[in-house]
């Protein structure tokens, strides 16, 4: 797999009919490694490892309805009422970060109303604040720890 803009996770891989798995420890099985995948797996191993995030209160591929339009979000961030507070999007490290993926994370946003998005492709991360207020955007610099995040929301 690419090299990628995080730290090096262990990731438990195994061949399977000649093809890669990977196990998701969110959802405690083994799930196909594609590009992608393998940014999501490296990518939840760093909220945890480095930023302080709960693993208990994440889980991935969660299934929102908008209307009659199923959709699932790629991983959500839970507070400890289990309201959710993050929606994190994740596109293969060949996929450019465009309008496009802010317009899909934005849609998933209509039915779950959290406070905070990102998007990474591995390569690039983007996270913004939602100022509920000014019904606004605030990219920040730097994806924040876990306990900042409760005091923000």
């Amino acid at each position: 797999m690419e090299h990628l803009n995080l730290p090096v996770a262990e990731l438990r891989i195994k061949k399977q009919n000649g093809k890669d798995y990977v196990f998701d420890h969110l959802r405690k099985q083994f799930v196909r490694l594609t590009p992608e995948e393998f940014v999501r797996q490296q990518f939840i191993s760093f909220l945890i490892e480095y930023k302080g995030y709960p693993s208990g209160r994440m889980a991935n591929e969660v299934e929102i309805t908008l209307g009659n339009v199923k959709k699932r979000c790629d991983t959500v961030l839970y507070d400890d009422f289990l309201h959710p507070m993050m929606i994190i999007e994740y596109k293969s490290p060949s996929t450019v970060i465009n309008q496009k993926t802010f317009d899909q994370i934005t849609f998933y946003n209509f039915a779950l109303h959290v406070s905070w998005l990102i998007v990474s492709n591995g390569i690039q991360h983007f996270c913004c604040r939602i100022d509920q207020e000014k019904k606004e955007y605030v990219f920040v610099n730097e994806i924040p720890e876990y306990k900042k995040l409760r005091v923000e929301s």
